[in-house]
């Protein structure tokens, strides 16, 4: 068979057909939400690079990462990319988990009243890469919290990966217990900020790109223009 190439530039030689298994990522990874198709800019770029170094070293550099921000201004992008770039690198197939905190919390609802904590436990303990979004909805939960700072002081401790993502910085978190949001700053805390004029027409452009249709900068510049919140009603409003 043919050489190919690999991502270093560097010749390999192709398997046979028989040993190529098809990987599929996690399916709670979102396959839009990659680093290619994330646009950076002033607001955000401090996250990106953070997300780019836990990516290419998970469990070396910032751990946890913690990225802080508004509504619809790409933290679950940024850490889905993350995410998706862990779970695909060659050295061997690591363990992605993604977890919206409600989902979190659901099952560990659902495990206490099965008597299954022991698997509940070990589904967490196991993973190379455990990525919580939206961790605010553990306030004032406080069998949830327990659980999660077992779970979290297990990672760190294995030298494993855990991102959190939140729509403040951890300081300021209602209803979360002290012994986490000291925890939480035991990596890396990064905001994102919501993007400039020049961002969003970027934006604009790149969504539009991606669905297939052509749009003139100027019909890019007026969506921008108009919308100043958040990536995702510049979406919405392109759609």
């Amino acid at each position: 068979a043919p050489a190919r190439i690999n991502g270093n530039g560097a010749p390999r030689k192709s398997a046979p057909p028989a040993a190529i298994a098809p990987r599929e990522p996690p399916p709670q990874l979102n396959p839009r939400y990659k680093f290619g198709e994330f646009v950076v800019g002033s607001g955000n770029q401090f996250a990106h690079a953070a997300a780019l170094a836990v990516a290419n070293q998970p469990g070396e550099k910032y751990n946890p990462l913690f990225i802080y921000g508004g509504v619809g201004l790409g933290k679950t992008h940024l850490v889905t990319a993350i995410g998706h770039h862990i779970w695909a690198q060659t050295d061997r197939q690591r363990r992605v988990l993604f977890l919206p905190a409600e989902i979190f919390m659901n099952e560990l609802i659902n495990s206490l009243r099965r008597d299954k904590m022991g698997e509940f436990k070990e589904k967490f303990r196991r993973v190379d890469c455990l990525i919580l979004d939206d961790v605010q909805f553990l306030a004032n939960r406080e069998r949830t919290q327990e659980e999660f700072f077992y779970a979290f002081n297990a990672l760190i401790e294995a030298h494993k990966q855990v991102i959190i993502t939140c729509d403040t910085y951890p300081k300021d978190i209602d209803g979360i217990e002290e012994r986490l949001k000291s925890r939480f700053s035991w990596g890396l805390s990064v905001g994102i900020e919501p993007p400039e004029q020049e961002m969003r027409v970027a934006i604009v452009l790149q969504k539009a790109e991606a669905i297939s249709v052509r749009l003139d900068e100027d019909v890019a510049f007026f969506i921008a223009t108009h919308i100043r919140s958040n990536v995702r009603e510049l979406e919405g409003a392109l759609k």
